[in-house]
């Protein structure tokens, strides 16, 4: 019997020995039915597209790999999923693929990888002109990396689908692709433990969007002129880091309802600036690198309207972060408490905060707070900390906010007084945000490199 018990584990290791010698390499020409040839395939094969136009629709039900190059195009001629995927640790690679359908309630996709596609791999392709580029439901370890992903360009954008969407989706890792066009570039629901590292994004609404997904981490990132760039929402446990917003419209980074996130290493601008960065995406989808390029800019518009807006967001870190040039650096609002803001810049926004709140926060730490580039403290014993503290707000401030009508009066002689009456009278400025331990030189600025995988 226990002879019995060795011999069962080495047949099986022999099995998939000689089940790997014996894959075969099928091709396919667009003259006849993939399907066909997909159906022929056995495990671990090999089915390679030769160059030309093949219909879609099709399904894939066992392991191989499916591949071509980029004169191998897979058209959905406009119905259902182009490809769809069932069986786990597929490989689909370097074939372009366009045209699902337009269906939002059956998710027509590229590519759909159904729960049962587990550890698929989706590299080097290129997909264009689909509903919903990839759709990940509930396959778990999956991997898509280096495609280029450009969604529906005509209509209205609430009616297109998304980049890459996952759903219930653990362990799946979404790295070095390029979205634009469609609704949003990865979007994310009631998933945990995923990873997004070194994607671009460009016109899209947001760039990541994240509904209930957990101990994820979002790396390296870049969103260039979107709506939003990143959406955290109803998410705990993120790690998101390294990313840049450049000149998106309303938010470079949104919390709702997201809890204990680290957000370090961030840089939000806007526009105009002298140095704006942006990515290359020059190059075949195959291509290894990413090449970042700063480059001088004359883009005079303003950039974003808030570099972050935290909504009822609690206790996070956010440290050595950059929000430059927006219309408001950072609103805080709606009861978010136990957050640590320290170490950041907030440089040459039009107003660094704006607070609606009742309650006095320090956004310092240890002895160390955040630079302001509009506090002209003094620091005469050198130890790189401001002699007073820094507040970004007065009362004119508050009843603007609560009053916004009272707009007209700004440049009024009364208000003029009460600010100076402030600024001669500290006692009289009003609670709410304050830095005890303000920096009097900016932290090292984040760099555009690219985070490690």
């Amino acid at each position: 019997m226990r002879l019995l018990q060795r011999l069962i584990p080495a047949a099986i290791v022999a099995a998939g020995v000689l089940g790997s010698a014996t894959a075969a390499e099928l091709k396919a020409v667009a003259d006849q039915p993939l399907q066909a040839v997909l159906d022929r395939a056995q495990e671990g094969d090999v089915v390679k597209l030769e160059p030309g136009l093949y219909k879609g629709g099709i399904t894939i039900d066992r392991r191989l790999v499916l591949t071509g190059g980029s004169d191998a195009v897979l058209s959905g001629v406009g119905s259902g999923n182009v490809i769809t995927v069932a069986a786990p640790e597929v490989t689909i690679r370097g074939i372009t693929i366009r045209d699902s359908g337009r269906d939002l309630q059956a998710m027509n996709s590229g590519i759909f990888l159904e729960k049962t596609a587990e550890r698929a791999v989706i590299e080097n392709n290129r997909l264009e002109g689909n509903l919903f580029g990839i759709y990940v439901h509930g396959a778990a370890g999956s991997r898509v990396e280096r495609n280029v992903i450009e969604g529906l360009r005509e209509g209205r954008r609430s009616e297109s689908g998304n980049g890459v969407s996952l759903w219930n989706a653990p362990d799946v890792t979404i790295a070095e692709n390029t979205f634009r066009y469609g609704r949003d570039g990865i979007f994310t629901i009631s998933s945990r433990k995923d990873h997004f590292i070194n994607n671009r994004f460009e016109q899209v609404r947001f760039a990541v969007h994240y509904m209930y997904t957990n101990d994820s981490e979002v790396l390296g990132n870049v969103s260039i002129r979107n709506t939003v760039g990143y959406a955290i929402m109803y998410s705990n446990r993120l790690v998101i880091r390294n990313n840049i917003s450049d000149r998106d419209r309303d938010y470079g980074i949104l919390f709702n309802y997201a809890n204990y996130a680290e957000i370090d290493g961030n840089r939000v601008v806007g526009g105009p600036l002298e140095n704006n960065v942006a990515v290359s995406s020059e190059g075949a989808p195959d291509e290894k690198e990413m090449v970042l390029d700063i480059t001088p800019t004359r883009d005079v518009r303003s950039g974003p309207e808030k570099c972050v807006f935290i909504y009822n967001t609690n206790h996070n870190k956010f440290r050595n972060n950059w929000f430059e040039h927006c219309g408001i650096g950072v609103h805080f609002t709606a009861g978010s408490e136990g957050n640590e803001i320290s170490g950041n810049a907030f440089v040459g926004n039009r107003n660094q905060v704006k607070y609606v709140g009742t309650r006095d926060l320090d956004w310092s730490k240890g002895g160390r707070g955040n630079y302001w580039s509009d506090n002209p403290a003094f620091d005469l014993n050198g130890d790189g900390i401001a002699d007073t503290a820094y507040r970004p707000n007065d009362l004119v401030d508050r009843v603007l906010w609560t009053a916004p009508s009272a707009k007209v009066l700004i440049n009024s002689p009364a208000v003029q007084v009460l600010r100076w009456a402030q600024a001669q009278f500290p006692a009289l400025y009003p609670g709410g945000v304050v830095d005890s331990h303000p920096l009097v030189a900016p932290p090292p600025k984040p760099s555009p490199e690219r985070s490690p995988r």
